[in-house]
């Protein structure tokens, strides 16, 4: 006779089977369902209701009302035609490497407890290292994102640049368009707002080296010690690339830490054709790396990658007495050494799973299909009258703004373009959200999702245009173009 844990099991594989066919058909017909979800308001107050019962339910009611009720209601980051922040291109592989990992649960945090794991993601790591142009001496580990791997980076640099005595005197620099996880990480770690410097950006919104270079120097007369430059490869709002050999070659000269914040865009360092934007990469002390924005992987399957896998160890080993069975040796360096976490996922399994069925060439194709989906999007906008682009395509991101015609303020023209964003996420067709430029509120595309086609860049550009006449002249728009005829009609 069964017991009743063998019965529920029974039943959980039989719905895990289940799950499993309606997952990739969902996913192979993704683009018919609409980018937004929203949950319906009873919707909200039956799971506001609900309490932890005292007695368990059956696994068929809560499976089925978790798909009812809260997958279901969810937006949809790997639509192919979900334009906001820095979408999710995740892909079936990698969602099977996490239900494997996830089914064998192993504890990553040193070679016994999963060898081959370990070696795996040793392995991996070193690759990005190489991709990355760090020497031999270079290490690092996964964590679970860009602010984490920010975080641990930054951690590393405080501890080898200052003494603790130092600390309140060290001065951080930073661009207008770096990432907010950065000033984050850094009051976490002990830094107070006034001792991060926001440097100016210029017109394609890099770091303004003249800028940087007269606030080092005004710190170091004033006694300050200028310890840390955070460059941007690929920022969330205009994916532009900070100049890294400048700053480079400032860190030389001043003895600064130089860390990338490379969680978007050093992916392109895959890509034989966009690699060259982030030429000088190879100087930076440390840097950011997120698997789960450009690389097709589920969240989360972060990186942070350093010049010397040392100044990792020097911050973060500790060797409890509880410890002592699993360490490999005296001098080998587990992962427990190289940041905050002790017990960790294998985050990194699912992407080696992905690179060793796709090949690394199939995914720098994937960065090459996302900045051109960009440049057609960009493209496309020059050739309508009434839009301006505010931010070129770069690196997958692109920037503009509809101007009505007619006397218009700029509170107006920001809160027409607030409008079209809200109709054209409303509409569940695409979904795109604004951010702000040189004060300006502007709608912002990202395209980095391999399964964006170019029907779904003209489809979309050609919404916007009838969003934003729904209230001006048609003459505004004029005849299509002879580019978007052949991209409307696409298959």
């Amino acid at each position: 006779m069964k017991t009743n844990t063998e019965i529920q099991n029974a039943q959980i594989g039989t719905l895990i089977q289940e799950f499993t066919g309606q997952a990739v058909a969902f996913y192979d017909g993704m683009k018919e369902q609409p980018v937004c979800r929203p949950a319906k308001e009873a919707t909200l107050e039956h799971l506001e209701k609900q309490t932890i019962p005292a007695e368990g339910r059956p696994v068929q009611e809560v499976y089925s009302e978790m798909l009812r009720d809260i997958y279901s209601n969810t937006i949809l980051g790997q639509h192919p035609r979900s334009f906001s922040c820095v979408p999710s291109t995740s892909s079936l592989l990698s969602w099977m490497g996490d239900v494997m990992t996830g089914f064998y649960n192993p504890h990553a945090s040193c070679q016994v407890n999963g060898p081959a794991a370990e070696m795996v993601e040793k392995k991996l790591i070193n690759w990005m290292c190489s991709l990355a142009g760090y020497p031999k001496t270079s290490g690092g580990l996964f964590v679970s994102g860009g602010s984490m791997a920010n975080l641990t980076a930054l951690t590393a640099a405080r501890d080898q640049k200052l003494t603790y005595e130092e600390r309140s005197r060290a001065v951080i620099y930073v661009s207008g368009q770096t990432h907010a996880s950065v000033a984050k990480g850094l009051h976490i770690i002990g830094f107070r707002k006034d001792q991060i410097r926001v440097i100016p950006v210029d017109s394609l919104f890099r770091m303004d080296i003249t800028a940087l270079r007269a606030a080092i120097l005004n710190d170091r007369e004033e006694g300050r010690i200028p310890f840390a430059i955070i460059a941007s490869a690929g920022t969330t709002n205009t994916g532009s690339v900070d100049p890294m050999h400048d700053i480079a070659s400032l860190c030389k000269e001043f003895d600064i830490w130089m860390h990338v914040d490379g969680a978007f865009g050093a992916s392109a360092l895959l890509s034989e054709k966009y690699r060259e934007k982030l030429s000088g990469i190879e100087y930076s002390d440390s840097m950011s790396w997120d698997a789960h924005k450009w690389m097709l992987q589920t969240y989360s399957c972060s990186a942070v990658l350093v010049r010397k896998e040392s100044t990792l160890v020097h911050s973060f080993a500790a060797h409890p007495e509880y410890l002592k069975d699993a360490e490999t040796s005296e001098e080998g360096v587990e992962f427990w050494d190289l940041g905050p976490e002790l017990t960790r996922p294998a985050r990194g399994l699912k992407l080696w799973l992905t690179l060793q069925t796709m090949g690394s060439r199939a995914m720098g194709e994937v960065i090459d299909h996302g900045c051109a989906m960009a440049e057609l999007t960009e493209e496309l906008l020059q050739k309508t009258p009434g839009w301006e682009i505010i931010s070129p395509a770069q690196l997958g991101v692109i920037n503009f703004r509809y101007v009505p015609h007619g006397n218009t303020t700029p509170a107006e023209i920001d809160a027409y373009n607030q409008e079209i964003s809200r109709k054209i996420t409303e509409s569940g067709f695409a979904q795109i959200y604004t951010t702000e430029l040189n004060g300006q509120k502007v709608l912002r595309m990202c395209t980095i999702n391999p399964r964006t086609t170019e029907k779904d860049i003209c489809d979309t550009v050609n919404l916007l245009k009838q969003l934003a006449s729904d209230e001006n002249a048609e003459a505004v728009f004029g005849a299509k173009t002879q580019k978007e005829e052949r991209c409307w009609h696409s298959a």
